[in-house]
């Protein structure tokens, strides 16, 4: 992962560099402690609330088994981060652990206490999923915007916090203005991004619903469904239009990938136009910039 300033150092950047003796405290003497910050304190289960900012919405058991196995074993070895809310703590990474734990049948687990704001918890739980690809494409992309619009923060802004390109998260936010259908069919591994990012390519919703029924008839592949996609634009358009010679067609994949975006290219007698669609401001900028630099 790309090496950044700030919070997008991840998860590393919240634990302390120096040797940490572990040190199991009971509850009665637990808030006695003079600096937590540097301890790993024993947390009781009980005593710990989600994070209301988790981006994760989809825990599957069977997923946390090979996590519940270890634990009964081992323990849990990466403490959890937590943060201090009155006699309470409020968790802000390490939910899967929290899950396993109580499954496993502990009654604590270690703890480092951090504080953190709101935008601080969302941003830590973030880079902690995306840096474990914990998230399905629309948790990530549900994440993203949400700091965007509760923290104002710009898409360059929140690819610098989480470590990804600017035109990573452009397109990871695309699946978020699919229909309901195609975004199941995601999450639940019927289509993966790709095929996400070619049905994005259609106008309107009815035409994305129909080509997903097609991936899904035909088993198409990326490849398959990119080829079929052309093929469909190709019979959409005027039949006064002159059809891409194999020269301009590549030329034309080629604007679309440096781009990141969709691309369309009509040429007669030698002349012709070239149209990029973009589907945000940020997104507007990015393709601005990639062309004048």
């Amino acid at each position: 992962m790309t090496k950044v300033g700030g919070l997008g150092r991840g998860l590393g950047s919240l634990i302390p560099n120096k040797k940490i003796t572990e040190e199991v405290v009971s509850q009665q003497h637990r808030d006695l402690l003079i600096d937590e910050s540097d301890k790993i304190l024993q947390v009781p289960l009980d005593k710990i609330d989600v994070n209301p900012m988790q981006p994760r919405r989809v825990f599957d058991h069977s997923e946390l088994e090979e996590l519940i196995n270890s634990i009964k074993e081992y323990g849990v070895i990466q403490p959890l981060i937590v943060t201090k809310q009155g006699d309470r703590y409020e968790l802000i990474a390490g939910e899967r652990r929290m899950r396993s734990s109580k499954i496993a049948g502990l009654s604590t687990v270690p703890c480092i206490v951090r504080e953190a704001d709101e935008q601080e918890k969302l941003e830590l739980a973030l880079i902690e999923n995306v840096q474990r690809q914990q998230l399905n494409p629309i948790e990530e992309a549900l994440a993203y915007q949400k700091l965007m619009d509760e923290f104002n923060l710009t898409q360059e802004e929140v690819a610098e916090r989480v470590g990804k390109s600017r035109s990573s998260i452009a397109n990871r936010l695309r699946v978020i203005n699919l229909p309901e259908e195609v975004q199941k069919a995601l999450v639940d591994g019927k289509i993966t991004e790709g095929h996400a990012r070619v049905i994005a390519g259609f106008e309107t919703d009815e035409k994305q619903l129909n080509f997903l029924e097609q991936i899904l008839n035909y088993n198409f592949t990326v490849r398959d469904a990119e080829q079929e996609s052309r093929k469909l634009t190709k019979r959409g358009k005027s039949k006064s239009r002159e059809q891409l010679d194999p020269t301009t067609e590549a030329a034309k994949e080629e604007i679309r990938d440096a781009l990141s975006t969709k691309v369309s290219v009509t040429k007669k007698g030698g002349r012709g136009q070239i149209v990029i669609d973009f589907y945000s401001e940020e997104e507007f900028n990015d393709i601005v910039f990639k062309i004048t630099n």
